[in-house]
């Protein structure tokens, strides 16, 4: 059984390597605080086309689920969620005009079509005067940013919550846990590693 099944809420934290972008999803305990490993993702840098794959541990020997980009350098580009075997379960893009202003993602799995995006424009806006910023490129911004997703119905399907740390590190809600947790998971790291494309 998929460890993500049934999950309303879990942590994602970004772990900087060389190399690779590694983020471990962990369960979180009744304080709201990191708990048990769930998963772990790894990027790699500089791939011509975008794939992030997640492991039970830290071994990565077994892979549980994964997304990967359909095009190759297209800031527009859809990104499929595919379970163990490479069967999609999900997808998710950037729409590229709205996220001038403000980042906003459409996210589509069996039984839930939402739309996510910035919840503060005022937080978007001084994100990108701080890109403007010369050498500020390898600085964590300072900024708290949340994304909701929402399906046509305005019914909240999923949050993703930066919160105060050196490190990024999200907390993450699935309200009713309709949402797979596989697709939820991919598309909060994708919000973290795919951000600036």
């Amino acid at each position: 059984m998929d460890v993500l099944q049934g999950i309303e809420r879990f942590a994602v934290a970004q772990k900087i390597t060389l190399m690779v972008n590694r983020y471990e999803i962990r369960a979180v305990d009744g304080n709201g605080q990191p708990a048990g490993l769930l998963a772990v993702a790894q990027q790699k840098r500089a791939a011509f086309k975008e794939q992030v794959t997640f492991y039970t541990d830290e071994s990565r020997k077994t892979p549980i689920f994964s997304f990967k980009a359909r095009q190759r350098f297209d800031l527009g580009a859809t990104y499929d969620v595919l379970d163990a075997a490479g069967t999609p379960i999900g997808s998710f893009r950037k729409d590229f005009g709205k996220s001038l202003l403000r980042s906003t993602w459409h996210l589509d799995a069996p039984g839930v079509q939402a739309v996510g995006s910035e919840r503060s424009a005022g937080v978007a806006i001084a994100r990108r005067l701080w890109d403007l910023v010369p050498l500020t490129e390898s600085l964590p911004a300072p900024f708290v940013f949340h994304f909701d997703f929402v399906d046509a119905s305005g019914q909240l399907v999923m949050t993703s919550e930066r919160g105060r740390s050196l490190r990024d590190r999200y907390d993450v809600t699935v309200p009713g846990a309709r949402l797979d947790g596989r697709v939820a998971a991919a598309m909060a790291v994708a919000l973290d590693a795919l951000q600036e494309r």
